[in-house]
């Protein structure tokens, strides 16, 4: 019982800390927002592309992290983990730093290992340690699906992309304004990324690294297309509108060809997700209705445990392979 109590208070603890955390940021943050505000209602200047972008470096250089913060960023974004993490939080647009990100993994371990233990399997540590395994991925996961949502918004919205700027620069726009206007009109995500490429322009990055910086974050082939024209073109010239206009046709095509091939492999891919999760499904039924039963499959480590570990590769190499066969590149 005096485990149980030090788990528990651990757990609340360490939520508790991120919450209060969390509470400061944004309460220092909207109280910068308000001091702009106030400063631009008494002066009456300045338009809001100016107070937007003005309170965006006020917020950046008033919101200083941390000694302890700082030092655990820097513990942390020196291990390839870390690197990797920041990548993966810049992907998905997650404003989050790579300390509280690892703070978030800690607190999904002890929530799923509290909820797994004390909730739902009856304090069997076994389920426990599971749940907490799960916990430990949660993140993982949560970041991946904003990734891929993000990434899948993004090329629906490239053709459209591509077709504005190419009205932009018939009508007499460079390539740089052609930019901020799509910035100022696009729809998120494409309006953000595009915007972080005219503010590191604008802060004295070459274009082409700050399109490079646009391409690691959004992991596109077809945005990896544009960009390698728009390079070339810079290089020797040419109509920059005629080749974006070509490209924003055949993107078209391939997306209508994709929704296509995903339409006729859904079948296999459901079918994919029911096989390999319904055992597991059924085997964390079974030991939450009767723990006794499912016991034995893990006190037996002569016969219980090779047998759970050959269900579980087995199930992971016919999910891989279902995924292999409806994964049609085009």
């Amino acid at each position: 019982m005096g485990i149980e109590i030090i788990v528990i208070g651990a757990a609340v603890l360490i939520v508790g800390v991120i919450i209060v955390w969390g509470i400061i940021n944004v309460r220092s943050e909207k109280d910068i927002l308000q001091e702009r505000l106030d400063q631009y209602i008494e002066s009456g200047e300045g338009s809001f592309l100016q107070l937007d972008e003005e309170t965006e470096e006020q917020t950046r250089g008033e919101r200083k992290p941390s000694a302890i913060q700082t030092r655990l960023d820097n513990l942390v974004s020196e291990r390839s983990f870390g690197k990797k993490w920041r990548q993966q939080l810049a992907k998905a647009d997650i404003k989050l730093t790579v300390s509280e990100y690892a703070a978030l993994h800690v607190v999904a371990v002890f929530a799923g290992f509290g909820i797994g233990y004390f909730v739902l399997f009856g304090q069997q540590l076994v389920m426990g340690v599971l749940s907490a395994f799960i916990g430990f991925f949660a993140p993982r996961i949560y970041v991946a699906r904003i990734t891929q949502s993000r990434l899948i918004k993004f090329e629906t919205q490239l053709p459209d992309t591509l077709g504005l700027w190419v009205n932009a620069l018939r009508s007499g726009y460079s390539v740089m304004q052609s930019m901020e206007a799509i910035a100022r009109d696009a729809p998120d995500p494409t309006a953000t990324e595009f915007q972080r490429v005219v503010q590191e322009t604008q802060l004295g990055i070459d274009m082409e690294d700050a399109l490079e910086h646009m391409l690691e974050r959004v992991d596109s082939e077809d945005l990896d297309l544009v960009i390698t024209a728009v390079n070339i073109q810079r290089e020797v010239g040419g109509n920059l509108a005629e080749i974006l206009e070509v490209i924003s046709h055949t993107i078209r095509e391939r997306i209508k060809l994709k929704g296509e091939i995903r339409v006729l492999t859904a079948q296999g891919r459901i079918t994919a997700y029911l096989i390999s999760f319904l055992p597991i499904i059924l085997a964390l039924f079974l030991y939450g209705l009767n723990p006794d039963y499912m016991g034995n499959l893990f006190e037996n480590q002569a016969c219980g445990w090779p047998m759970l570990g050959c269900g579980l590769a087995l199930i992971g190499i016919g999910f891989a392979v279902i995924q292999r066969i409806v994964d049609i590149d085009i």
